[in-house]
């Protein structure tokens, strides 16, 4: 399909982007500088590939997924709604290569959530689940599952506290157990050891519209 069928259809992608067919681009995506869809792939709906970036063979992407430049994402990769990948994050496939040992039929399933977030230059070892909403600090290398709404950092990355569904790291929570979003107010609690709810929002459901913006600044929330 050539750049033009792509424009028609609602999508972009930029002339010096290649992708291979068959594969399947939702309404609203953008493919920008030296980027690479191998085919197979599955790409939802508004979607960001950011300058060279690889998307492999039967990935399956979600809607509204922004990936910022030099991301692999690579075939055993499912993500889901709403996931942030940062610059040149990696994402790997194989637990045990050899460039001699062929294991393509042995590839690890790598699942990030809804709403996740991967920092910048962070490695996530394939074999993984990140939870709905979690946050990985930059930098982090990403060894074991991580919970819902979980912020973890460091090398092995160790959970350091609860994120909130935009993006805030959440105070201690006070005698009721609550912990509240300093920006939308949005309550949260440890239903169970280890396990966080919001207790105002669906946990099914996407971020409602009128949230789904900011509305201060970080410094705001420094001062």
């Amino acid at each position: 399909m050539f750049k033009a069928d792509w424009l028609s259809k609602g999508v972009k992608v930029h002339e010096s982007a290649y992708v291979d067919e068959p594969c399947e681009i939702g309404v609203g995506s953008n493919i920008w500088h030296f980027c690479h869809v191998l085919s197979g792939a599955r790409i939802g709906r508004n979607c960001i590939l950011g300058q060279n970036c690889h998307i492999a063979n039967d990935v399956a992407m979600g809607n509204n997924v922004k990936i910022q430049n030099n991301v692999s994402v690579y075939t055993g990769t499912v993500i889901e709604d709403d996931v942030f990948l940062g610059p040149s994050c990696v994402l790997t496939n194989v637990t045990n290569p050899r460039s001699q040992i062929n294991r393509h039929s042995l590839y690890e399933k790598t699942l990030l959530r809804r709403g996740a977030t991967v920092g910048a230059n962070a490695t996530i070892v394939c074999g993984t689940t990140l939870g709905r909403y979690c946050f990985v600090a930059a930098g982090s290398l990403v060894a074991k599952d991580v919970a819902d709404y979980a912020l973890v950092m460091g090398n092995p990355a160790r959970q350091k506290g609860w994120m909130s569904r935009h993006g805030h790291r959440l105070p201690a929570p006070g005698p009721d157990g609550v912990m509240t979003c300093p920006e939308t107010g949005l309550r949260y609690k440890e239903t169970s050891p280890g396990v966080l709810r919001c207790l105002d929002l669906d946990e099914e459901a996407t971020l409602p519209v009128d949230l789904s913006k900011g509305t201060r600044t970080y410094d705001e929330f420094k001062a």
